[in-house]
């Protein structure tokens, strides 16, 4: 989806080089190049040739569905063209914004920039700007998104899975996320290799990997869009309840994600990812007596 791939886009090129964590620490000592990195080009490569077409060609197929029942086949052609662009180049931002926090030895941070991405496009898909992703998700067109209140959530949620965009999902996902994974499990596993551990199975860190992101991730996104929901219904006041439940998510993902020792200090451990490193104190002037 459109508004969705902004932050899935940048949640992919922080993965690749988080998944690369330990050469990327390797060539900052050596000073090397960003111009030089083939991780770098290999996120950019699978972003170009595989993610961005892929929502081109959703775009073109199921115009209603890809713009979350906004647009059409009538959207203008620049918007499209920059669509294409940018599920390019925000994943070589998320890329590059990681690649920088993880040669500044904030390896956590590096993985907070995984997590962020995601959050970001399921809370798209489960909220939304109005409160209604999740509608505008499993209606198939405008016409399934006007006529919502006809049929019940599970209803259009069965309708959804047999039609023409969840069967082109599911034959794009054979393809899409086999290849994802096949590339980061690659540089993770020439880093462990390159640093002298032995880290997770592949197995292991695949299932650890879906699991932060499609159980963690999601889960922390729901919360949210249910501490919305409940705060404008107990004020009856759309900003006030994006506030408070902005606030409560907030500290809900600092408490269970962000803080020291929470749930991406722990997926850095499990990974064997580099160790964060303390910053290098500042020197201090002892005063010379006259």
């Amino acid at each position: 989806m459109v508004q969705v791939d902004v932050f899935w886009s940048y949640g992919l090129g922080a993965s690749f080089a988080l998944a690369a964590a330990h050469q990327l620490k390797q060539r900052a000592e050596r000073a090397a190049s960003v111009l030089g990195d083939p991780y770098l080009a290999g996120a950019t490569l699978y972003c170009a040739t595989i993610f961005a077409p892929s929502g081109i060609w959703l775009l073109w197929a199921y115009p209603n569905w890809e713009t979350m029942q906004v647009g059409s086949h009538t959207m203008p052609a620049w918007l499209v063209a920059l669509f294409a662009i940018t599920n390019t180049t925000q994943g070589i931002l998320g890329y590059l914004v990681t690649r920088r926090l993880i040669i500044t030895g904030r390896i956590r941070w590096a993985a907070l920039q995984v997590a962020a991405g995601y959050f970001g496009m399921f809370f798209i898909l489960v909220h939304g700007w109005d409160g209604t992703g999740y509608r505008r998700f499993f209606s198939t067109d405008k016409t399934d998104y006007r006529n919502w209140a006809a049929r019940s959530t599970l209803s259009h949620a069965q309708h959804w899975a047999t039609s023409g965009v969840a069967l082109t999902l599911l034959a794009m996902g054979v393809v899409l996320i086999p290849a994802m994974f096949a590339l980061m499990n690659r540089y993770h596993r020439a880093g462990l290799r390159a640093a002298h551990l032995r880290g997770p199975h592949p197995l292991t860190a695949l299932t650890l990997t879906l699991g932060t992101i499609c159980v963690g991730v999601l889960g922390l996104a729901i919360a949210s869009s249910l501490f919305i929901h409940l705060f404008t219904s107990l004020t009856g006041n759309e900003v006030l309840g994006w506030g408070l439940g902005a606030t409560s998510s907030a500290l809900l993902l600092w408490l269970v994600v962000i803080r020291p020792g929470a749930a991406a200090s722990a997926v850095v451990r499990l990974l064997k990812l580099p160790a964060d490193e303390a910053p290098t104190p500042s020197p201090t002037h002892t005063p010379v007596a006259a």
